[in-house]
Order: C-alpha cells, then sequence, then structure tokens
C-alpha cells in the first residue's frame, strides 16, 4: 500500500486505513514478536486504531495457528494465532484476514494483536 489513506464509505460505519505514523513494536513473554515501520492503522467506527502489522516483519516461528475463527461483516473472515511461548493470556492473541473484503484489501497479509494477550504495543520514533 502506498501512503494513500484508504476510506471505505458508510455513514454507520466508516473505516479509515492509513500507513502508521511510527515504528511499531509488539512484545509478548518478554521478546520481540513484531518490529516494523510498515504498519497499517486501521480506524474502524468509534473503536481505537488497530495496528496491522505486515507477516514479514513478525516472528512467525513464535505463533501457532489455531481453530479460531470470527466473521466480521465489514472486513471478513479473521483467522487466529496464539503467542507461543507465551501462556494462558496469549491464546488467540493475533488475528488476520487471509482474505478480506476488496474494500479493505490492504490488510492482507497482515497480523493485528490484543493489546491485553500480549505485553506491549508500543509505537516508537
Amino acid at each position: 500500500m502506498d501512503t494513500k489513506t484508504v476510506k471505505i464509505p458508510g455513514p454507520d460505519h466508516p473505516i479509515t486505513i492509513e500507513p502508521a505514523p511510527a515504528r511499531v513494536v509488539v512484545k509478548s513473554g518478554g521478546r520481540v514478536i513484531a518490529d516494523t515501520r510498515r504498519a497499517l492503522a486501521l480506524r474502524e467506527a468509534s473503536y481505537p486504531a488497530v495496528f496491522y502489522i505486515p507477516r514479514e516483519d513478525a516472528d512467525l516461528a513464535s505463533l501457532a495457528r489455531t481453530d479460531h475463527t470470527s466473521w466480521c461483516p465489514y472486513k471478513g473472515t479473521a483467522s487466529y494465532y496464539s503467542i507461543t511461548p507465551g501462556g494462558e493470556r496469549a491464546g488467540n492473541a493475533v488475528w488476520s484476514y487471509e482474505t478480506p473484503h476488496d474494500a479493505v484489501a490492504a490488510i492482507k497479509d497482515h497480523l493485528a494483536f490484543y493489546p491485553d494477550r500480549v505485553d506491549s504495543i508500543e509505537t516508537l520514533p
């Protein structure tokens, strides 16, 4: 995705995807799980922004796919990963839209992390 902002129209549920303005580092179990300057910030309706990190910038060896899925009418079906080793708290801590709806295609091949299931999600200069 280039530096343009993607805005999905909809008066009831607007979604904006744009490059994150800073480096994003995710830590779990005292280890860096993801570190990127290429994260996307997805803002959806009135929810806080979620950082979507390219898979290439994450430690995929620390992730284990689970059977859990969820459905979002705006983005599609999400698959989930647990962080290993990360303990019970890190179960289903990561999600990804592997075949997102066309309107949010920019998040394909990206991962997002639940803030309460990792040690930290930091933005750094």
